[in-house]
């Protein structure tokens, strides 16, 4: 048996040491175009902000103990230019000497990954505007900043760029994000991402939306980025993170079947559309495991379990990849953004019907020092509950809550489960009632019908406006609320339930929702046509971002 591997890194080195796990008598063969077979690319922007000063730390592996202790052919700096499916055979160019020869395979992995988006503007190869994807990448970066930039411009606020961003003010260097969209981040729901946008200003970064470069030319000082509104921003350094495009022309070429959007088709098997290749990584296609839409998810943990799970299938074992979730998290600046599952605006755009809540717990006891805060946002299905996605944004403890809600959603739970779920308390970590028991209660009285519900868009969307009380304190509603609310405290509610008209629909609510939820239950039981506003006063500053 002889096996070759197109690409290093996540998805193509993982293959390979699973294969020789296999099989001792197997030739194993990996070729990687660039220098380094294995390294941690979600390290480079803290590489380049000297969080992680010694670039070795990068370097998952070397060529020269994969040929130690796994016996593989590691070839770096050698690029398959062609695939001859009838013959069996790859075409290798060897970078260092020019030299082209024709390698053999019986089954064969491909894991190129992916590449950079450069959009075709003038001044987008000019010496000092990067993209960041390889160690050499953030080599040229971190060169340029040691030698003393002062202004930069990052095209794109996807995660690499606001990790960039941080990392670029770590170093002293004011910095500009440009984003076309209106929020960042745009795999999340916008109104998730206002916090996170507050926290990149709070600390110095300038968010401009709604604009994109068009143009970047050269002056005394570095260069100037032209933008679609005229704006003009001055820079040394610009990064472009707009987005990746799969490493296709070899599958193309060799007449292997792709998406629309140029991901390489495979089965669960990992399987090709010819039965002896494989294809893993940020190149190919999947089923998202919510939504069953065909969809690309460029993330390491899923590229590494694919390429475990594509060596299996080469050497026989029917081993089956269940798609992927799209569970990811950003941090920066002391702060989290996570999500995993489907978001509301897939569920929107795919037709699926859905619910959602909000909850705005603390991370752990309140009584406890340190106690952070985070908003927390469920989606699932209106009649049975299951749970269709999740995101959290805030401080400490949000990744904790993602990654336990991960788990529920590819366990099929429902949110009636989240209410009994068992996690572990101590005042340090967490509250008697987590915050994923939180989400279980707020969500399970929702579909229960204990407590009618509505979302801020759809009291802002009614043309029959709503009675908009506020069931705080004098003092919390002096310090801000939903304008032409009316001001009654939930402790003086059944005392002044004749200052709540009856014949108007009426939605309470309160900071984050408990003493909307207690309001609503006393009107309802009074006869009032009530629903709770949905996370509170805290959700509705959600969806009022900063317009800048």
């Amino acid at each position: 048996m002889k096996l070759v591997i197109v690409g290093g890194v996540a998805g193509g080195a993982s293959a390979a040491a699973r294969a020789r796990r296999l099989s001792e008598d197997a030739e194993i063969v990996l070729i990687e175009r660039g220098p380094d077979v294995s390294f941690a690319n979600c390290g480079l922007p803290y590489h380049v902000g000297n969080v992680i000063p010694d670039r070795e730390k990068l370097l998952v592996t070397t060529p020269g103990r994969l040929r130690e202790r796994f016996r593989l052919d590691v070839r770096t700096r050698s690029e398959v230019e062609a695939i001859d499916r009838p013959r069996k055979v790859v075409r290798v160019r060897d970078l260092a000497t020019g030299r082209g020869y024709d390698e053999g395979y019986d089954k064969l992995i491909l894991a190129p990954g992916a590449a950079p988006v450069r959009p075709p503007i003038p001044g987008i190869d000019l010496p000092n505007v990067f993209t960041l994807r390889t160690l050499a990448d953030a080599d040229r970066i971190k060169a340029a900043v040691d030698a003393g930039v002062r202004e930069a411009v990052i095209v794109g606020a996807g995660f690499i760029g606001l990790e960039v961003a941080e990392n670029l003010v770590h170093r002293g260097v004011a910095t500009t994000v440009v984003q076309l969209d209106r929020q960042i981040l745009t795999p999340f729901d916008a109104e998730m991402t206002t916090p996170l946008a507050a926290c990149l200003r709070e600390n110095g970064v300038r968010l401009v939306f709604r604009d994109t470069a068009e143009s970047i030319r050269e002056t005394p000082g570095g260069m100037e980025v032209q933008l679609r509104s005229g704006a003009v921003l001055p820079a040394q350094l610009v990064v472009v993170g707009v987005g990746v495009r799969p490493e296709n022309p070899l599958a193309v070429e060799a007449g292997l079947e792709t998406g629309p959007r140029g991901g390489v088709r495979v089965d669960d098997r990992l399987r090709t559309s010819d039965p002896d290749i494989f294809a893993v990584g940020d190149a190919i296609e999947t089923t998202d495991t919510v939504t069953g839409e065909r969809t690309q998810v460029p993330l390491a943990g899923p590229a590494n379990r694919q390429g475990r799970i594509a060596a299996d299938n080469a050497f026989g074992r029917d081993t089956r990849y269940r798609g992927t979730q799209g569970t990811a998290i950003v941090g920066f600046f002391g702060k989290t953004g996570a999500m995993t599952g489907a978001s509301e605006k897939v569920l929107q755009r795919i037709g699926t019907p859905y619910r959602k809540v909000y909850v705005h717990p603390a991370h752990h006891a309140g009584y406890y020092p340190g106690a952070e805060g985070m908003t927390l946002k469920l989606l699932f299905d209106p009649q049975t509950g299951k749970l269709l996605g999740a995101q959290g944004a805030g401080g400490a403890g949000v990744d904790k809550r993602i990654d336990v809600l991960a788990v529920a959603v590819q366990a099929g739970m429902t949110v009636f489960a989240l209410e009994e779920m068992e996690l572990c308390y101590a005042p340090q970590y967490g509250s008697a009632k987590d915050p994923v028991n939180m989400l279980g209660f707020v969500a399970a009285g929702l579909l229960r019908g204990d407590h009618p519900q509505v979302d801020w868009e759809s009291v802002a969307a009614s043309a029959d406006k709503p009675l908009l009380l506020d069931v705080r304190t004098p003092s919390e509603y002096a310090a801000g609320h939903i304008p032409d609310a009316v001001n009654v405290p939930v402790d003086e509610l059944r005392a002044r339930l004749a200052d709540v008209p009856k014949g108007r629909p009426v939605v309470a609510y309160c900071q984050v929702g408990q003493r909307g939820y207690l309001a609503t239950r006393i009107l309802t039981q009074s006869g009032y046509a009530v629903s709770n506003l949905s996370g509170g006063y805290k959700t509705y500053l959600l969806h009022q971002p900063d317009p800048s």
